[in-house]
């Protein structure tokens, strides 16, 4: 039997990027075979304001991806963000078939599909249905019921929903490349897959996927998903803010927050004892020269500590006051002993630990992707959580066989084929056969 081939694209406000990767026969290991980003265009804060252009943006970062696999697409996985997404848990209720028999995967789909029976206005439809528990006749907190006996079968779901409008924008540009759609996946759902742990979201714990435009947030109790949102802020912000208070453009203000990222491991002011004794050479320590990062432009140098205790920390300390509110909004704050989980390009900014621990009083660590091998070198950086996690997630879904239902929180994909993707493949393959 051959390998599978599965493909994501992670289409967000920074950056667009296409994961291809195989996935063995034999021991089920997923090895990364093509990886590509480019930056996004046609995206603000998760949705698409620009057809065009982000079309432009998904094809070169597919063929990009294309090109290092030597393979061709022909369905993908995309995922799905934007302060559109919101949530709600849904419980439902069915009688097994077979009342003297065994519960089967069709009594299992019935009562998620009683579950999704709610009141939705017509510009919002479901992404996910993500089952948390069973409960068989009085038994509750049943994680898979296939295979018990009962009368009476109960599933308390956490549904994802999202506009119509949004989805459907995201769909066509998708379906621009010629290749299927395989599922649209909201990018905090793929994110879990990629950085947290079983044990963690057994215990409770809260997933901040911060990304360009957006922070999405998702509170994990007793093993699956139980709050999903979505906020409208992000890691460009904080490039916003230095832009305007060093009057630079935001490509420099940009290269500046990289650079101070990666210099966050170092103490941030090595030689304050001794600038306080007045030995001004070492002052220079917290001095940057913008000229070293290419950046000419008035400003020559900068604060270091100026730049984090006065720039960036207001604007992490509001990113995660938001975040605070959002917890209490659940009210799971108390069921995540876990704490938090960082993830995204954003979980990166210098101090966003120190401040999400200050301000939300919980364990924090960043969160990098695992689970994969082969062309890692480079993606396995909190940015690629999403991108590595819609393969993990596609991966998951096809084990547990057409029926696109799994347990654990995994839940059920939207299968979507795009209008015309027939036809554009049709003509692939003639072009593909001309001389």
């Amino acid at each position: 039997m051959a390998s599978r081939v599965l493909a994501g694209i992670d289409i967000g406000s920074s950056k667009i990027a296409t994961i291809i990767a195989q996935v063995s026969s034999d021991d089920g290991k997923v090895n990364i075979i093509g990886a590509a980003a480019v930056p996004s265009i046609g995206v603000r804060k998760g949705q698409i304001v620009n057809i065009e252009e982000a079309t432009q943006g998904i094809i070169s970062s597919v063929e990009a991806a294309e090109r290092m696999a030597g393979y061709s697409l022909s369905k993908a996985f995309i995922s799905v963000g934007g302060a559109h997404i919101a949530s709600q848990n849904s419980k439902g209720v069915v009688a097994v078939a077979e009342p003297e028999g065994e519960i089967t995967p069709d009594d299992v789909r019935r009562v998620i599909e009683a579950a999704k029976a709610i009141s939705l206005p017509s510009s919002r439809e479901i992404l996910h249905c993500l089952p948390r528990f069973f409960a068989v006749d009085s038994q509750e907190g049943v994680k898979d019921p296939v295979g018990m006996t009962g009368v009476r079968l109960e599933v308390e779901t956490h549904i994802i929903t999202g506009s119509s409008t949004s989805i459907r924008n995201l769909a066509k540009s998708a379906s621009e490349v010629g290749a299927d759609i395989q599922g649209m996946v909201f990018g905090g759902v793929a994110a879990s897959e990629a950085v947290l742990t079983e044990t963690e979201k057994e215990l409770g714990v809260i997933l901040v996927d911060i990304g360009g435009g957006t922070t999405e947030i998702m509170i994990f109790i007793e093993g699956a998903p139980a709050y999903t949102s979505v906020l409208p802020i992000g890691a460009k912000n904080v490039t916003n803010d230095l832009a305007i208070g060093l009057r630079l453009s935001l490509e420099s203000a940009e290269k500046l927050k990289l650079y101070l990222s990666e210099k966050a491991k170092e103490p941030v002011f090595p030689q304050e004892e001794k600038v306080e004794k007045g030995e001004s050479k070492e002052k220079s320590s917290d001095e940057i020269d913008l000229s070293s990062l290419g950046i000419y432009e008035e400003t020559k140098t900068v604060s270091r500590r100026t730049l984090v205790e006065g720039i960036i920390r207001p604007r992490l300390n509001e990113i995660f006051t938001m975040v605070g509110l959002e917890i209490k909004k659940s009210g799971l704050g108390g069921l995540t002993p876990s704490g938090i989980v960082l993830t995204g390009g954003g979980a990166q900014t210098v101090g966003a630990i120190e401040a999400a621990k200050r301000t939300l009083s919980m364990p924090v660590r960043i969160g990098f992707p695992g689970g994969v091998s082969g062309l890692v070198d480079d993606i396995l950086t909190p940015s690629f959580s999403s991108s590595i996690g819609l393969i993990l997630y596609g991966l998951k879904t096809q084990e547990v066989g057409s029926g696109k239902i799994s347990f654990g929180g995994i839940g059920r994909i939207v299968q979507r084929v795009p209008v015309g993707g027939f036809f554009q493949k049709a003509i692939g393959l003639i072009k593909s056969l001309l001389p």
